[in-house]
């Protein structure tokens, strides 16, 4: 593969697992866990529709993390690529078949 299909074939997998939760796995810190439920699905929701990708948050273009807010609350959400096991990173992000994504979601003060 190319390296823009590698890219584009990282992206689509990435904006499948936000968009859809499917694809790899989603996990929220402790300071997301602590907010009220309702807040919660908000920020959810709010991942699920993002698409505000610019050269500054996405210069790969691989749409693997960025920031919003959330009733003024700010959140950040990245995706790691690790190999099946969750042991090392994997060692073809683009290939679902060796590759578990992990989007975490967080308090952008977590970070």
């Amino acid at each position: 593969m190319s390296k823009t299909e590698t890219t584009d074939k990282i992206r689509h997998l990435n904006d499948q697992l936000r968009c859809t939760g499917s694809g790899g796995r989603v996990v929220a810190t402790q300071g997301i866990v602590a907010l009220d439920s309702a807040l919660q699905a908000k920020i959810l929701a709010a991942l699920k529709v993002f698409n505000a990708f610019t050269p500054d948050n996405d210069p790969h273009g691989e749409h693997d993390c960025a920031t919003f807010a959330v009733d003024g609350i700010k959140v950040l959400w990245k995706i790691d690529y690790y190999d099946l096991d969750l042991l090392r990173h994997s060692p073809d992000p683009a290939d679902p078949e060796v590759t578990t994504r992990v989007l975490t979601v967080m308090l952008a003060e977590e970070y």
